[in-house]
C-alpha cells in the first residue's frame, strides 16, 4: 500500500514560455531523474500562450491538433488537497504578443481567425471572446487557490552580502519624481460595500433618456464579501497626461509611463492609448480622424501606429509628424535606445512592477534615445499605489542607495487568492460608451454604488471573498510568529475599500494568539517609509499588503536587496491544502531567447525552479509517506547554496556557463549530497556513482556545454517550438544525459 502511495505521489511542473520553458527541456529531465528514486512522479501540464490560444478553439480544431485545456485542468487541481504544482513565469499577453502568437500557430497550420480588433459577424465577435479568454494574465488568477508567501531565502541573502549588485549612486540634486492624479481617479472615486449576505449582483448604466443597458448580470457573490466600484474619467486623465508631457518638456526629464497593461488587461491597454495620445496631441490633433478610423488609437503602442502608416493616404505625412514630435517634444524613456523603441512602443514593453524599482537601482534614471541614463518623470495615472514610489524616491534622495551587504528584508503575504481585489476585475471592467449612471443592485434591486460616468470612461468592480482574507490574516500572523518581525499591513484609511479590508482584519486578528507579537496596520506611505527605515538599519519587516502592492512589492525590494525577483522564494499554501510553487520573474525573458538564437547562450537564471522544487519535494512529504521526498528537498537547498557560492550561476556573455552548465553543477552537488548524506542508506548508494560519474566527466560535460555556444540555435519557434529541435539545443551533451537518464532505468 505504501508502495503505492509513493507511486502515485506527483508533481505538476508547468510547461509555461521564452527564457522559462527553454530551461525547462534542460531542467526538468534532471528533476523527472532524482524524482523518480523517491517513487514521485514529475508531470507537465502545457499553459503557454500558444497551448492557452489553441485550447480556446479546441471545437474547431481537427481531433490531432486538439490539446488539453491544462490550465483549467490545473484550476480545478489547485481546489484540492492533492495539488503540488511548480509554475513557471507564463507570458501574459498584450494584443501584439497575441497577434504574433497566433501568427507563428497559422503558419504551423492552425486553422485559427485572426485576432479581430472590432469584431461586427458573430463569428468574429465568438473569436474575439475565445482570445480575450487567453489575453493578459489569464494564468495567475486561475491556479491562484491561495494566498502569497513570498521572502528571500536565507542562503541568497547570505551570498548576496558576500557579493552584493551594483547599485547606482544617489544624487540629493536628482529631479526624478513620480507623478500621479489628485481626483477622478480609481482610488478616489472608489466605492466599497461589505455583503450583509450571500446575494446576485447586476451592473447596468442608465442613460440620461432612461435607457438601460445591462453591462453584467448574475454576478455571485458571499456574505461578508468587499465588492468595489469606481470609475476613471477620461476628461481628468487626458488633462493630467499632457500637463506631465509638459512637465517633463520643462524640467528637462524623460517622459515615462508606467503600467500593468498585462494584468490589468482592460483597463491599462485604455489608459496606455490615452497616454500616445496624449504625448503625440499636435499629431491626433490634426490627423486623430483617419488614425482612429484605421483603429490606430495608441492602444496597443506606438509601435502598432507606425506599423499601420502604409494603409493610410496621409500615411507618410503622419510619420514624418511623428519623427518630429519625437524630435521636438519631452525626452521619451527608451525600452531598446540602439533600435529606437521608446517607452510608448508597446503596452507590455514597462510593466510598473519590474520598471520602477530597476529605475530606482539605477540612481533613479532611465536610458534617454542616445543610450544615455538621465532623471526621470515616471507617470503613474491611478494614484491607488503610486505614491509608495515617491516615498522611496525621496528616501533615496535623502539618504543615497542602499547598501545590499547590509540592509534587512521585506518579505511579503499578499492576499491574492480567488482573484481577490483589481488582478480579478477583467470580467468587470468596461470602457464606457454613453454618458449616464452605472450602478451596482442586489436582487432586490437596491442600488449599492452609483458613479455619474461619461462617454471614454473606465469603470470597473472587484471583489475579494471572505474565505481568502481569512486565510491571508491567518497567514500573517503564521509567519510573524515564526520570525519574530513585525507585520504591517499596508492599508489606506482614506479608500473605501482599504476601510472595509481594515474592519475585517481587526475582526479576524481576534481569532489568532498574537501576544508578544507586533502587527500593525499603516497607510501604504507610512508603512513603507517605516519597512525603509528598518531595511537601512539591516532590520526586518513583513508587509502584509494586497493584491497589487503584493505585485509591486516582491519586485520592488528583492531588486533592491538581491538584484533581482527571481531570487525570492514564492509559496502559495492553497486553501484547500495543497501547495503552487512559484518561481521567480520572467520580464526580461524576451531579450534571452533572442540571445539563444542569435548565439545559443540562455542567460536565463533556474535559481527559483531549484527553490521553488525544494519546497515542492518537502510539500510532498505532508501527503504522501514517502521520507525520501524531503531528504531530496533538503539536498537540493545544498546544492543551490553551493551553485551560488562556487559561481556556477549563468553568465551574461557567450562562452561563459549558461543556463544548461547551471543545471550540470546543481546535478552533481545535487547527486553529491544524497550520495553523502546518512539518513537513507539506500538512497545514498542510488546516489553514489552518479556523483561519482557526473564530477569525473566534469570537465568533458562543462567544456561540451561551452563549445556549442557562438552560433545562432534553431528552436522552431517563438510561441510554439518544435520539440525534437529545442530537445537538441538544450541537451547537447550525450555523456551528461546517459548518467541522468540512468536513474530512470
Amino acid at each position: 500500500m505504501q508502495g503505492e502511495e509513493r507511486h502515485m505521489a506527483k508533481i505538476i511542473y508547468t510547461r509555461t514560455d521564452e527564457a522559462p520553458l527553454l530551461a525547462t527541456y534542460s531542467l526538468k529531465p534532471i528533476v523527472e531523474a532524482f524524482a523518480a528514486t523517491t517513487g514521485v512522479e514529475v508531470e507537465t501540464r502545457d499553459i503557454s500562450l500558444a497551448a492557452r490560444i489553441l485550447a480556446a478553439f479546441n471545437d474547431k480544431l481537427p481531433k490531432d491538433q486538439q490539446v488539453n485545456d491544462a490550465l483549467h485542468e490545473l484550476g480545478e487541481l489547485a481546489k484540492t488537497p492533492d495539488a503540488n504544482i511548480v509554475k513557471l513565469p507564463n507570458i501574459s499577453a498584450s494584443v501584439p504578443q497575441l497577434k504574433a502568437a497566433i501568427a507563428e500557430l497559422q503558419k504551423a497550420g492552425y486553422d485559427l481567425p485572426d485576432y479581430p480588433a472590432e469584431p461586427s459577424t458573430d463569428e468574429e465577435k465568438d473569436a474575439r471572446v475565445r482570445y480575450d479568454s487567453v489575453k493578459g494574465s489569464a494564468v495567475n488568477p486561475v491556479l491562484r487557490e491561495g494566498n502569497s508567501d513570498r521572502r528571500a531565502p536565507k542562503a541568497v541573502k547570505n551570498f548576496v552580502r558576500k557579493h552584493p549588485h551594483s547599485m547606482g549612486e544617489w544624487s540629493a540634486d536628482s529631479k526624478t519624481n513620480v507623478a500621479t492624479m489628485e481626483a477622478d481617479d480609481f482610488r478616489h472615486n472608489e466605492q466599497s460595500v461589505i455583503m450583509p449576505e450571500d446575494d446576485t449582483l447586476r451592473f447596468q448604466l442608465v442613460r440620461p433618456n432612461g435607457e438601460t443597458e445591462v453591462l453584467k448580470e448574475e454576478l455571485p457573490v458571499l456574505k461578508n464579501e468587499i465588492v468595489d466600484a469606481t470609475v476613471l474619467r477620461a476628461e481628468a486623465l487626458d488633462t493630467f497626461l499632457r500637463a506631465q508631457v509638459a512637465r517633463a518638456k520643462a524640467e528637462g526629464v524623460l517622459f515615462s509611463v508606467h503600467l500593468k497593461a498585462t494584468m490589468m488587461k482592460v483597463s491599462d491597454p485604455i489608459i496606455f492609448g490615452h497616454a500616445v495620445r496624449a504625448y503625440f496631441s499636435e499629431v491626433f490633433n490634426e490627423y486623430g480622424e483617419e488614425l482612429l478610423a484605421a483603429g490606430l488609437n495608441g492602444e496597443n503602442g506606438l509601435g502598432a501606429i507606425l506599423d499601420g502608416l502604409d494603409a493610410l493616404e496621409h500615411g507618410t505625412e503622419i510619420r514624418e509628424a511623428i519623427e518630429k514630435t519625437l524630435k521636438d517634444g519631452a525626452d521619451l524613456a527608451m525600452v531598446d535606445s540602439d533600435n529606437g523603441i521608446t517607452n510608448l512602443h508597446v503596452p507590455s514593453d514597462v510593466i510598473v512592477d519590474a520598471s520602477m524599482p530597476a529605475m530606482i537601482r539605477n540612481s533613479g534614471q532611465m536610458w534617454n534615445a542616445e543610450g544615455n541614463t538621465q532623471d526621470t518623470l515616471a507617470v503613474l495615472p491611478d494614484s491607488s499605489y503610486s505614491e509608495i514610489y515617491q516615498v522611496v524616491l525621496d528616501d533615496c534622495r535623502k539618504n543615497g542607495a542602499f547598501d545590499p551587504t547590509t540592509m534587512g528584508t521585506v518579505p511579503n503575504v499578499g492576499l491574492m487568492a480567488q482573484k481577490a481585489e483589481e488582478y480579478g476585475s477583467h470580467d468587470k471592467t468596461f470602457k464606457i460608451e454613453h454618458e449616464g449612471r452605472v450602478q451596482v443592485l442586489n436582487s432586490a434591486g437596491e442600488v449599492l454604488m452609483e458613479h455619474e460616468v461619461s462617454e471614454g470612461d473606465i469603470w470597473r468592480a472587484c471583489q475579494a471573498k471572505d474565505i481568502p482574507v481569512q486565510d491571508w490574516v491567518k497567514l500573517a500572523v503564521t509567519r510573524a510568529s515564526a520570525t519574530k518581525a513585525p507585520a504591517v499591513f499596508w492599508l489606506d484609511p482614506e479608500r473605501a475599500h482599504d476601510r472595509n479590508v481594515i474592519e475585517q482584519v481587526k475582526k479576524y486578528l481576534g481569532d489568532h494568539d498574537t501576544e508578544g507579537l507586533d502587527i500593525r496596520i499603516m497607510s501604504p506611505t507610512e508603512a513603507c517609509q517605516f519597512s525603509l527605515d528598518r531595511i537601512r538599519a539591516g532590520e526586518d519587516t513583513i508587509s502584509v499588503t494586497g493584491n497589487v502592492l503584493r505585485d509591486y512589492l516582491t519586485d520592488l525590494f528583492p531588486i533592491m536587496e538581491l538584484g533581482t525577483s527571481a531570487k525570492m522564494l514564492s509559496i502559495v499554501p492553497l486553501i484547500a491544502g495543497g501547495g503552487l510553487f512559484e518561481t521567480g520573474a520572467g520580464g526580461s525573458a524576451p531579450k534571452h531567447v533572442q540571445q539563444v538564437q542569435k548565439e545559443n547562450h540562455l542567460r536565463w537564471d533556474s535559481l527559483g525552479e531549484f527553490l521553488a522544487l525544494a519546497e515542492s519535494l518537502r510539500k510532498l512529504a505532508e501527503t504522501d509517506d514517502n521520507p525520501r521526498t524531503p531528504i531530496l528537498g533538503d539536498a537540493l537547498d545544498v546544492a543551490t547554496e553551493k551553485v551560488l557560492e562556487e559561481g556556477k550561476s549563468p553568465s551574461r556573455k557567450v562562452g561563459e556557463i549558461d543556463n544548461r552548465g547551471s543545471h550540470f553543477y546543481l546535478a552533481m552537488y545535487w547527486a553529491r549530497e544524497l550520495a553523502n548524506q546518512d539518513r537513507d542508506a539506500e538512497l545514498a548508494k542510488v546516489f553514489a556513482p552518479v556523483a561519482d560519474a557526473l564530477e569525473d566527466k566534469e570537465a568533458e560535460i562543462s567544456q561540451k556545454l561551452i563549445d556549442v555556444q557562438g552560433s545562432p540555435a534553431d528552436l522552431g519557434g517563438y510561441y510554439w517550438l518544435d520539440d525534437e529541435k529545442v530537445n537538441k539545443v538544450m541537451r547537447p551533451s550525450e555523456v551528461f544525459n546517459e548518467i541522468i537518464d540512468s536513474l530512470k532505468k
